[in-house]
């Protein structure tokens, strides 16, 4: 039932179209007594007076991840995963209220059941179980299928409806084991070494950076980073994570310290004066639109390695599979994609709807 065919392309971008349908999708499934609500501040668990991922201030906060979309400053309460809270504070701030759970453990709020579950994303990542009067529900926040070391690895979880992301929902996105595109970062990093320049590699400070360290080989030179991505590695390191020795960028250096090296920051340090420093370059990002023709192009960036933190087709359609949910809501979604996912699960057999919400980060 799930296998996938090359025919669907075609037939999925004439979905993106069809807002008739989706509509009639959406009206057949979401009730307004739903034990989770889609409302303008995000996920509402009214029985237990909590949201989930919220977009705008509320009193009490179940957070999925440290990623600034999905942990939001301004909340009253923050209840998260124990290895998600010492990078949640270091970014929202020490003075909130946060607090944090075991994976695995349930609390209890106004008798309905939370716990939290890994979803592979980063490191701290969790898929959330809501569970009343023996009704289930899994809000997935994030999530990646495969084990990259770092982050605790998926846990699928069943239940009977499921939120879904759907960053990367198009059977064109189909990603390459990390080994391999690491042996290709690896690969690039030598030849800018003997071309006497500096490598500079772009990923997102919490998560995707410290991947990134650790699928360097430190053979090849030194690993200098942002000040954003070693502010993250510190706090890492603090909880436990061993990480590759890195050396945070100074303004005593000089260019020469850097020919030859590698240099990781976030995408948006790339155009900025903080980048002139390094001396001759080639800049590379690494992410998941680096899949599509135009991704170099749009990240201004010399090469593309294509490495996601996010599920590619095949992982969501293993993660909705395995959760046994007869149904699913979609969203995160890029350029259609959470209501041509929508619609392919329909086919299926399922019961889906797109619930728009607003954008990602951490690609």
């Amino acid at each position: 039932m799930f296998n996938i065919k090359k025919r669907f392309v075609l037939r999925f971008l004439s979905y993106k179209r069809n807002s008739f349908y989706i509509a009639k999708i959406k009206s057949s499934i979401i009730s307004k007594d739903q034990l989770i609500r889609f409302t303008d501040k995000g996920l509402y668990v009214q029985r237990a007076d909590v949201y989930i991922d919220p977009h705008k201030r509320v009193n009490r906060a179940l957070v999925t991840h440290g990623h600034a979309d999905h942990a939001r400053w301004g909340n009253k309460h923050y209840l998260c995963t124990d290895s998600a809270k010492p990078v949640i504070s270091h970014r929202l701030g020490k003075k909130l209220k946060i607090e944090s759970i075991a994976y695995g453990k349930v609390v209890k709020i106004n008798g309905v059941k939370f716990s939290f579950h890994p979803a592979g994303h980063i490191t701290g990542s969790a898929q959330i179980r809501v569970e009343y009067k023996g009704e289930v529900w899994v809000v997935s926040g994030d999530y990646k299928i495969e084990d990259d070391g770092l982050a605790e690895k998926f846990e699928s979880v069943k239940c009977d409806t499921f939120v879904t992301e759907a960053t990367f929902a198009l059977p064109i996105y189909k990603w390459t084991p990390q080994e391999e595109i690491f042996e290709d970062i690896n690969d690039w990093w030598r030849q800018n070494k003997t071309e006497g320049i500096t490598s500079l590699l772009t990923g997102y400070s919490l998560g995707k950076a410290q991947r990134l360290i650790q699928g360097l080989d430190p053979s090849i030179g030194k690993i200098f980073t942002h000040k954003a991505v070693e502010d993250t590695n510190a706090i890492f390191r603090k909880q436990g994570i061993k990480l590759h020795d890195t050396i945070k960028i100074a303004a005593h250096q000089t260019k020469k310290m850097y020919t030859g090296n590698i240099v990781i920051c976030p995408p948006g340090a790339v155009g900025n004066a903080w980048a002139t420093k390094l001396g001759e370059k080639s800049v590379a990002s690494a992410s998941g639109w680096m899949a599509i023709r135009n991704g170099r192009k749009r990240r201004s960036c010399d090469r593309g390695f294509v490495l996601s933190d996010h599920a590619d087709w095949e992982g969501l359609v293993y993660a909705v599979k395995e959760t046994e949910a007869n149904r699913v809501f979609v969203t995160h979604g890029a350029a259609g994609s959470c209501a041509i996912f929508a619609k392919w699960l329909c086919d299926q057999g399922l019961d889906a709807a797109e619930v728009k919400v607003e954008k990602e980060e951490g690609f």
